[in-house]
């Protein structure tokens, strides 16, 4: 058995953060499924592992994290020789370039993103009516936010540097999420974005993480 375990759901856009992370590190683990809609994360079993009550929780030996980048740092770091290089190794300043779009996904797409996804991909799930005043609002702020990817993404293939890296990485879930909704024409209406959102969403690692929610 893998000593690694991810407690959460599949559904969960930050559990498929770190599932997409260790898929891509080729690292074995062990997904222990927990039933939010049960209340199993607000179990005491559950909050030992996560004192705030929500996906995912982590588990690599006697080592216990949540919040799903610092797992995916920990992961990346920890793992560094094996599957996708997925930090920017050398000096300081190329370190800090994958930390500034980490950093930018987390607090500037992240927000109008997971917002869209509520409202356009998880309401229609759970039987819930769209806020059509949230997403027109949402859409103008991520619209701003792609402008700026899509001046970035003239200068460099991916976010941080010519290849793949956990600041791209970060973005996969969301952007899943609205590549199913009418949000999509804000990826598509900029080329290099839409390019690059091409490039990652098609990732072998993604398609397994899309493939462990059918199960």
């Amino acid at each position: 058995m893998a000593a690694i375990k991810v407690h959460g759901s599949s559904l969960s856009t930050a559990v498929q953060r770190v599932v997409a992370c260790l898929y891509e590190k080729e690292v074995d683990f062990q997904f222990v499924a927990i039933n939010m809609a049960a209340g199993e994360h607000k179990s005491e079993s559950f909050l030992a592992l996560n004192p705030f009550g929500q996906v995912p929780a982590f588990e690599d030996g006697d080592l216990k994290l949540f919040e799903s980048r610092a797992i995916t740092y920990y992961v990346a770091h920890e793992y560094a020789d094996k599957g996708t290089q997925l930090l920017i190794p050398g000096s300081n300043k190329e370190a800090a370039v994958l930390q500034l779009w980490a950093e930018v996904e987390a607090h500037q797409f992240n927000s109008p993103a997971s917002a869209l996804a509520w409202e356009l991909f998880y309401k229609p799930i759970f039987g819930k009516e769209t806020d059509t005043a949230a997403v027109e609002e949402n859409e103008a702020k991520l619209g701003k936010v792609l402008d700026v990817y899509e001046i970035r993404l003239t200068e460099s293939k991916y976010l941080a540097a010519d290849y793949f890296t956990l600041a791209d990485l970060y973005h996969l879930p969301n952007l899943q999420c609205l590549l199913g909704t009418s949000a999509k024409k804000l990826l598509e209406a900029r080329p290099h974005v839409s390019a690059w959102v091409e490039e990652i969403t098609v990732r072998p690692a993604w398609s397994k993480v899309l493939a462990m929610q059918k199960q």
